[in-house]
């Protein structure tokens, strides 16, 4: 079934600009339907939804209604196992948006205040009895009084969105973890690796990135976005797990670079439109 899927996703992006990013993707986002369910929910890249921000998903509902999104922002209150809010604090007087989990799978918000999440999902006016009666979440009546008939964002994936510089200057945290990551392509080192570039963060260094297959087509200055795993760079692990066909030169300055350091292992790169 799966194969069929993929085999009409192939006839649909063959002639389409960036054809081989949608094919690519498709992969990410249908395989895992029959593969060992994950521990957390995850955020495959997803060409097609709408990138906008929480404070659109307020202002222009009537548009997005039944739409995919995907939104980065931060979450401000947690009000149940299923669910949380966000809001774009950059925006003076920004409303929090409902995120209902329903992916099936837990989704552990960071502990620290500020920190991004990705998510994608359908918006909605948020009705309880709908919500329970279609996903069984066991949520609590009472608590969601005053987002009733408002605007939510029914998620299909999540995943913390940290910048660059804060995998590359505290990296334990987030060994192991599904992410969500943007910035700016700053050195193409092969036709499966390249860096991402760290602007924002003072002592953050750029990120090392390996696709585990050819990468789409990109530049030098192109904003991406990332989904992945971070791991350590260890050149025995990497080679073992992933087929890479780096020559000894590139293997050698890799090693010399990154061993030890975080690596950014992509299961889907594709061009960022999310706002900043």
């Amino acid at each position: 079934m799966v194969n069929n899927r993929l085999n009409n996703l192939t006839q649909k992006v063959r002639h389409s600009r960036g054809g081989a990013i949608a094919l690519a993707l498709a992969a990410v986002t249908l395989l895992p339907a029959c593969s060992t369910p994950q521990r957390e929910a995850t955020a495959p890249a997803t060409p097609g939804t709408v990138a906008t921000t929480t404070e659109n998903v307020v202002d222009k509902t009537a548009q997005l209604l039944g739409k995919t999104v995907t939104v980065r922002s931060k979450p401000i209150n947690k009000l149940g196992p299923s669910t949380f809010t966000v809001s774009d604090q950059k925006f003076f007087g920004s409303q929090t948006i409902l995120v209902v989990n329903a992916t099936g799978k837990p989704f552990v918000l960071p502990a620290e205040a500020g920190q991004d999440v990705q998510v994608t999902g359908t918006v909605r006016n948020f009705v309880f009895a709908d919500i329970e009666r279609e996903y069984k979440l066991g949520l609590e009546p009472n608590a969601y009084a005053e987002y009733e008939t408002k605007p939510a964002i029914i998620a299909q994936s999540m995943a913390l969105s940290p910048t660059p510089g804060e995998l590359t200057s505290n990296p334990q945290k987030y060994y192991g973890k599904t992410l969500a990551v943007s910035g700016e392509v700053e050195n193409i080192r092969s036709s499966n690796s390249f860096t991402l570039d760290e602007e924002k963060l003072i002592g953050g260094e750029d990120l090392l990135v390996i696709h585990t297959v050819p990468q789409p087509s990109m530049k030098q200055g192109e904003k991406v976005a990332v989904t992945g795993v971070l791991r350590q760079f260890v050149v025995a692990e990497l080679e073992r797990d992933y087929d890479l066909q780096w020559d000894l030169t590139l293997k050698q300055k890799l090693e010399a670079e990154y061993t030890n350091k975080p690596v950014l292992v992509a299961t889907g790169v594709y061009p960022s439109a999310i706002p900043e």
